[in-house]
């Protein structure tokens, strides 16, 4: 699918607030209501909208620590550390990564001690580098940025 401008401009308002009604969409994008819900489904359709979700606020929930945990595997055990990381609630993202590590992943947890007892769960098949984070710095991830090259 190509996307155009248009395209681009739904996706971006999207980005910024997913809640919006049709009839708010067509107005930020000068489109008619119809036409961007035509849009918005043919891009749900071809997977480029994979979904619509909400931002969580851990720290509020009382999560305040976050790590970044590189992640060896020892003896190729990789289906029983899926398994494991699949089904770990503190687990915001986990990637499968080329280089020294074989997963990133980041952990959201309560105390250092979860750290600790989420690394010696992991411990007999995997190494691990563990990196507590201090901040997090605002990057830009409008769409239109990114699409403008095309």
């Amino acid at each position: 699918m190509k996307i155009d401008e248009i395209d681009t401009k739904i996706l971006s308002e999207l980005q910024k607030d997913s809640r919006l009604s049709m009839r708010e969409l067509s107005k930020r994008v000068n489109l008619s209501a119809p036409s961007v819900a035509e849009r918005v489904n043919k891009m749900e359709d071809e997977g480029i909208i994979e979904g619509y979700s909400i931002r969580i606020n851990r720290k509020k929930l009382g999560y305040p620590l976050t790590c970044l945990v590189e992640v060896t595997m020892k003896n190729g055990e990789y289906e029983k550390f899926q398994n494991l990381i699949s089904k770990e609630p503190r687990c915001l993202f986990c990637y499968r990564v080329a280089g020294q590590s074989c997963f990133i992943l980041l952990l959201s947890v309560k105390t250092i001690e979860e750290i600790e007892e989420f690394i010696n769960s992991i411990s007999s098949i995997a190494k691990t580098n563990t990196y507590i984070t201090f901040s997090e710095i605002p990057v830009n991830q409008d769409i239109k940025d990114l699409l403008k090259e095309c």
